[in-house]
């Protein structure tokens, strides 16, 4: 039989080895019993049990946490030498045309790269860039599209845009984000009316689903306010085939609803966004010529008169800094600013310099880009107008600057073949043209 002190020499053991008792209120498991959750744990304890005991280390000597130092020493450095601060100001100033090659250095800045914290930065330092994304249709009827950078004036090619795209027609295009290239509605020619809405990342160079429309539609209205998206009017299939259904897409709720319906159906051809409202001008069932504004903080719709604005108002036009231009001739070598004390397209800005009226050479988009009015041309010319300076400060063909010279050279060219194999030299279009700052 074992002595007293035996007995006791083997309890103080048992008492060593065993984990100790630990109170439940200290517990690392702590549960919420109103919302079933559990709080710092990662295993889930049922409310009606006693807490479980943790794992805990069966050492005398506490546990120290590991430097910050130690923990990253597994990672490698975005720039070796540096902090990771000071890398990341270093990279965001490397312009946008070399962002692709950044990409494939490493995981490290191919994760960097395409978030939006390293976006977020460069345009809150002012370094954001913005390029012109143009789409096209050929003379077989597909489309593509290829993206303009202004700073160094070159072309860049893009993802291909989504097979249910690549024969549409009279689909919308808009910008919402500022980097977010959204395309929706159309008609496939085998499908017919679509509501199926896509988008395309300017930041991770990616496409990407969205919400389906409420309505299928095809050539209708678009616009921006407040980075939502509006649609209205259009034509569908069906006894009713003209609409005058219009809805809204808010990108914070990924969802659309219906607004207030138009005073009238129609099939818009032009529109635009001026003092906060939206005016649309269009055919009418029976092709007679409708405009009807929308007031997006009443959710209302009226006619427009048919003075004003509404007189003189071409397409393209644009609002820029508050200020309304259209184009005045086809070429775009000539613009008219709408006068709003006068209540008429009274004041012009002129090149003096018209190039022609081939389909070629017309003027297929009005876009703001970094300030100034940006011309595009079908032969894929853009011209930059600085309708900011003064009239007195150096003469008008100063305001005029052509920044895609290889367009023009390029139309020569593919005219030159055309005529000499007798093909028509009108082989493509533009459909639409946006704007993307990235």
């Amino acid at each position: 039989m074992d002595s007293e002190g035996e007995v006791w020499r083997r309890r103080d053991g048992a008492r060593r080895n065993h984990p100790p008792l630990v109170d439940s209120r200290a517990c690392l498991c702590r549960v919420d019993a109103g919302l079933k959750t559990v709080t710092g744990a990662k295993k889930y304890v049922p409310s009606t049990k006693l807490c479980v005991q943790p794992s805990i280390r069966t050492s005398i000597h506490p546990v120290r946490p590991k430097p910050a130092c130690e923990r990253n020493r597994s990672q490698s450095p975005l720039l070796p030498g540096l902090p990771d601060d000071l890398a990341i100001d270093c990279l965001i100033r490397v312009p946008r045309a070399e962002h692709r090659k950044l990409r494939l250095v490493c995981k490290r800045w191919q994760r960097l790269l395409t978030g939006n914290y390293f976006y977020s930065l460069r345009k809150s330092l002012g370094v954001a860039e913005e390029w012109i994304y143009i789409i096209r249709r050929d003379r077989e009827g597909r489309i593509s599209w290829d993206a303009f950078d202004p700073r160094f004036q070159l072309w860049h090619p893009l993802p291909p845009i989504p097979k249910e795209y690549s024969k549409a027609i009279g689909f919308g295009c808009a910008v919402l984000s500022g980097c977010h290239l959204y395309l929706f509605g159309g008609k496939d020619p085998r499908k017919g009316s679509m509501r199926r809405v896509i988008y395309y990342n300017a930041r991770t160079n990616k496409w990407h689903r969205a919400p389906d429309m409420l309505r299928r539609r095809h050539f209708f209205g678009a616009c921006v306010v407040n980075n939502c998206l509006y649609v209205a009017g259009g034509e569908s299939e069906g006894v009713h085939r003209f609409l005058r259904s219009a809805e809204v897409y808010d990108p914070s709720k990924s969802r659309w609803s219906f607004v207030s319906e138009m005073s009238a159906a129609m099939i818009p051809f032009i529109g635009v966004v001026y003092e906060g409202k939206w005016f649309l001008k269009g055919l009418g069932p029976q092709q007679q010529l409708l405009t009807d504004v929308y007031f997006p903080e009443t959710d209302t719709w009226c006619p427009a008169s048919s003075g004003g604005m509404v007189t003189g108002w071409r397409n393209p036009s644009v609002c820029l800094n508050g200020r309304l231009f259209a184009l005045d001739c086809r070429d775009g070598c000539k613009l008219r600013v709408y006068d709003a004390g006068a209540g008429s397209w009274s004041r012009h800005i002129d090149s003096k310099l018209h190039l022609g009226s081939s389909r070629a050479l017309e003027a297929a988009a009005l876009v703001p880009l970094n300030g100034k009015l940006c011309i595009v041309r079908n032969n894929m010319s853009i011209t930059l107008v600085d309708v900011e300076a003064r009239d007195g400060a150096g003469s008008e063909d100063q305001r005029w600057e052509t920044i895609a010279g290889k367009g023009q050279l390029k139309t020569f060219v593919t005219n030159l073949f055309s005529n000499i194999a007798g093909r028509s030299s009108n082989r493509s279009y533009i459909v639409h043209c946006q704007v993307l700052q990235v």
